[in-house]
């Protein structure tokens, strides 16, 4: 075992310690996480029997699959509908400025959270604004039309098709052409294809398409909190009937 591998071990449990000690000391468990995550160490690990990556071609880091994995350290402790309203919706229970987020991470990793927002979330976020573009555009909106919407979104994004850039992108990174693809090599080509688009596209086209994601990203968030307002809302007038 490496002295860097040593000492990030070492990090990872002093960022698990904190994390339970101040969970149980009564601090908002949000504040404690975040506390956490800036002080971990390892880019990646194995952790009963499942691989996680925490740090996407070394670049763009995934706090949510972290914050997943220091969720196992403090089960019990965190209520499960604030857990989940993070992890699946990114949905924080106390609001933070961007400048405290920032200072409760540290630099380092909150430049590479930017990294993976823009690079994978927003990224992510724009073939689904295309496609929904594709879809209103030519009326496909069955099961069916998914292979045909996908693709046609590909090609106005990235000028290829989708099997294609994938292709490149193994061959570039030395990986096996799969019929399957892991959670962790799809995430590493979604980060390619951005920066693949933004090497490729004029500026004025990047930051429109960008623009385009972000506002996509909104109106989906704006959805979920409508939904989860109004599941609130029904629940607190069942238990007060």
């Amino acid at each position: 075992m490496t002295e860097n591998s040593l000492s990030s071990q070492h990090a990872d449990s002093e960022a698990i310690q904190h994390l339970k000690q101040a969970t149980l000391s009564g601090e908002n468990w949000y504040v404690a996480l975040l506390e956490a995550i800036s002080l971990w160490g390892s880019a990646e690990e194995t952790y009963n029997g499942r691989h996680y990556s925490y740090l996407i071609c070394g670049e763009a880091f995934d706090w949510l699959s972290l914050a997943e994995r220091l969720f196992l350290e403090v089960d019990g402790l965190v209520p499960e509908e604030e857990k989940m309203g993070l992890l699946f919706f990114a949905k924080p229970p106390i609001e933070l400025s961007q400048r405290e987020f920032r200072r409760l991470i540290g630099e380092v990793k909150y430049r590479a959270y930017l990294n993976y927002f823009y690079g994978v979330v927003a990224e992510e976020a724009l073939l689904s604004a295309i496609q929904e573009e594709v879809s209103k555009e030519q009326g496909c909106f069955g099961l069916n039309d998914h292979e045909q919407v996908e693709g046609e979104a590909y090609r106005r994004i990235y000028g290829a098709e989708m099997q294609a850039l994938l292709d490149q992108f193994r061959n570039e990174k030395d990986y096996p052409h799969d019929s399957s693809i892991t959670l962790k090599e799809y995430k590493e080509f979604v980060y390619w294809l951005f920066k693949y688009r933004i090497q490729r596209c004029e500026k004025a086209r990047v930051a429109s398409d960008t623009k385009k994601a972000l506002n996509w990203l909104k109106d989906q968030w704006a959805a979920v909190a409508m939904k989860t307002e109004s599941a609130q809302a029904l629940s607190r007038s069942l238990l007060s009937a």
